[in-house]
């Protein structure tokens, strides 16, 4: 076992033991450039108590920093608050070093975990609002299905005031500082945003009945210990408004325009549609796909009204950059979008009405019918796509205004 990773004290009770990735920079389809860390937190109670695990590569990590405060054969209590295998991966070990009286997950939790591993240990599903001893302090359990799991739940520490949320108010952030104030405030929202538009974004509904029901319940919160990225001790009311305007998913004069291009044509018809949205009163974000990723497309739509595709037309279908990127954009369900379809061809053009098939499967409000040019578009093309972007960015403020 390493002997060179330490736990780190975050409240009276806890320790983080979790491990920090500062390689990773793809999570399922999501770009991590700044990498990740799998949070792991012990509660040295009379029962001692682990919450959740890592990442199956990370046990000698994360076994060494659970060493360096209690043998893990002390552990007596296995909370899982989420069974994805970033957070379980581990479990089997610990159960093997520790055999913990039992170990604890929501209902769904539970089933996951037993499928997981194939009934190699019993887990015990808790209430909804339930609540655990563990001798001098209690747990209390709240159900968060869908963020992003069906099996999500949150706990709370009431002893230290201390919310153990999961993934939620997470991201994707290697860094050796555990609290948020130790962070640059641009890179924790970027951060937050990016992981809200990736991971979130499709259960938006859901957040606004959690957050909700989290200021119902009242309930005093010192830290806010997430299964991604820094600790919020000082900062959590930022980002939970930032959830709530997310959820919301209001539109702005943001408009996103997304394309890939063969030749240069389908980009210069890009630029020229920027123009028309710049001088109509909107704020374009251009992103070409030669050298950027889905999930950047996602994390600029969070904020956005509008979103224009460009492609190209290549065996007579749409660039395969676009349809990766619609996808997976159709998986996270944005909602309240207007937008429009546009793009180049040579011999046949479907690309462009293909972007307009699947903008409308997605309840995007079309302002055209899509713009294709054959070729290389000229002056009265590229005014036409000036116009185009004009008429966008009007009916986005009419949008915005209301």
């Amino acid at each position: 076992m390493l002997t060179s990773f330490g736990a780190v004290k975050i409240s009276e009770h806890v320790h983080w033991v979790g491990a920090v990735d500062w390689e990773i920079r793809d999570f399922h389809g999501y770009a991590t450039d700044r990498g990740t860390t799998y949070n792991a937190y012990l509660v040295l109670a009379d029962k001692i108590t682990l919450i959740d695990t890592v990442k199956a590569p990370f046990r000698d990590e994360f076994l060494a920093r659970i060493a360096s405060v209690v043998d893990p054969s002390d552990i007596s209590i296995i909370v899982s608050n989420h069974a994805e295998m970033d957070h379980s991966g581990c479990l089997p070990d610990v159960v093997d070093l520790s055999k913990p009286d039992q170990i604890f997950a929501s209902k769904m939790g539970a089933k996951a975990l037993q499928s997981h591993f194939h009934g190699r240990f019993d887990v015990t599903p808790v209430e909804d609002g339930g609540t655990l001893s563990l001798g001098n302090v209690d747990l209390q359990f709240l159900e968060t299905r869908m963020l992003h799991w069906p099996d999500s739940m949150f706990t709370y520490l009431a002893a230290d005031e201390v919310l153990f949320s999961q993934d939620a108010f997470g991201m994707h952030l290697a860094s050796t500082e555990r609290f948020d104030d130790g962070i640059d405030e641009s890179v924790l929202y970027e951060e937050a945003a990016k992981y809200y538009a990736n991971i979130l974004m499709p259960y938006s509904p859901m957040v606004t009945k959690l957050l909700a029901r989290v200021k119902e319940l009242d309930l005093p919160f010192a830290l806010v210990a997430p299964d991604h990225g820094p600790i919020w001790r000082s900062r959590f009311g930022m980002v939970a408004e930032d959830y709530a305007k997310w959820a919301e998913q209001k539109p702005t004069l943001k408009a996103v325009v997304v394309y890939d291009t063969m030749w240069g044509s389908t980009g210069r018809m890009a630029r020229a549609i920027a123009d028309g949205l710049a001088v109509g009163g909107a704020r374009p974000s251009l992103i070409p796909l030669q050298g950027s990723n889905r999930s950047d497309v996602a994390a600029e739509l969070l904020e956005a009204g509008a979103l224009l595709v460009g492609t190209p037309t290549i065996n007579n279908n749409m660039f395969p950059s676009l349809g990766d990127v619609f996808l997976y954009l159709r998986g996270l369900r944005p909602r309240n979008l207007i937008g429009a379809a546009f793009g180049s061809y040579g011999w046949s053009g479907e690309g462009v009405s293909q972007a307009n098939a699947i903008l409308k499967e997605m309840k995007v409000e079309l302002v055209s019918d899509g713009f294709s040019v054959q070729f290389v578009p000229d002056e009265k093309d590229l005014a036409e796509c000036r116009t185009l972007g004009q008429r966008v960015a009007e009916r986005l403020v009419e949008m915005v205004d209301d």
